[in-house]
């Protein structure tokens, strides 16, 4: 073999590969595994010959290498000649993403709580029937406690209906002032509709101390509300009725979809439900342990998804729910 003619010929391939494509057809023919050097190095017997065989190899391998630098510098010449491309201007940002509405909006109410003092609790979502319902002195006979409305693990267990469960945790912790928000998922069989969904996040509030009034509970509900939806929209309490308190209210938001005329999202009425509230039942303080005649509190319950709703104006709570990109780069 004339290894001095096959130098010649590598190097010449080598020099004049205009591409990478070219150079690396050349590799392949000269340095491959299947090239005559490298066939001839691995059948090597005598030292001398393994010398001079290396030698070539290495004198090869650094006229490869230069041809690549040589190609690479081709191409950022091309490229800083392109008019189109200018090497002084930033990258291109990486996509970042945003908080899901329904976070933002827990986070308005956690601050807007913590500023008032309150401590925000974050429970187990699998409660006992006797702290999702007895102690909260739901009837033996009431509707919450049907399969039809609550989702049963068994006998004994099932996913929260609500976050009140925490009330009755933190009564049980600690003893009166307290004041107090949870916030988590809760779950209902519900029908899926504009303004309701089976999976939902809550947060609701427990204050309990000497001399707590209606009034409190109102001013509360309102500094929440301002905090969500600005001092434009309009809240209203009417009067209703919950197990765990007596008087009980529920506060509504007027509808900024439809300005209050009515539409599809509050089913024509101009205001849109918020959740539920009162002063705690005597029989809940008993229930833990509390003497009624001394210690006075409210409670008040309201769902996050129905605040995002109300906060954007978007009138279908479902868009929340299912992930759609589209959706949720708007926020």
């Amino acid at each position: 073999m004339d290894w001095d003619e096959y130098e010649r010929n590598a190097l010449t391939e080598l020099e004049c590969a205009s591409t990478g494509d070219e150079l690396s057809d050349a590799h392949v023919r000269w340095l491959g595994r299947r090239a005559e050097l490298p066939q001839a190095l691995r059948r090597v017997r005598d030292p001398e010959t393994g010398r001079t065989l290396n030698a070539l190899r290495a004198r090869l391998e650094e006229a490869e290498r230069q041809a690549e630098r040589r190609l690479a510098d081709a191409e950022l010449r091309q490229q800083l000649g392109d008019e189109t491309f200018d090497p002084t201007l930033p990258g291109e940002a990486p996509p970042v993403g945003t908080l899901h509405p329904i976070t933002q909006v827990r986070r308005i109410v956690e601050d807007a709580f913590l500023g008032l003092g309150y401590e925000i609790r974050d429970d187990r979502e699998v409660e006992t029937v006797e702290y999702n319902f007895d102690k909260l002195a739901f009837a033996p006979t009431h509707a919450s406690r049907s399969s039809r409305d609550t989702f049963f693990l068994d006998a004994d267990r099932v996913l929260r209906t609500e976050t009140s469960p925490s009330q009755i945790h933190i009564l049980e912790e600690k003893p009166p002032p307290i004041y107090m928000v949870s916030i988590g998922r809760v779950y209902r069989r519900d029908a899926i509709t504009a303004t309701r969904y089976p999976i939902f996040h809550q947060f609701e509030g427990l204050a309990v101390d000497h001399g707590l009034t209606l009034g409190d509970l109102k001013g509360t509900l309102l500094h929440v509300m301002r905090a969500l939806y600005g001092d434009d929209r309009r809240v209203r309490f009417r009067t209703h009725y919950f197990p765990f308190t007596e008087p009980s209210i529920e506060p509504d938001v007027s509808c900024g979809i439809c300005g209050g005329a009515g539409c599809r999202t509050c089913k024509f009425t101009g205001w849109i439900e918020m959740g539920g509230a009162g002063m705690v039942d005597p029989q809940v303080f008993e229930n833990v342990g509390l003497d009624p005649e001394e210690w006075t509190g409210f409670a008040f319950g309201c769902g996050l998804e129905r605040a995002a709703q109300l906060r954007h104006d978007i009138p279908d709570i479902r868009p929340l729910w299912e992930g759609d990109l589209r959706v949720l780069r708007q926020f």
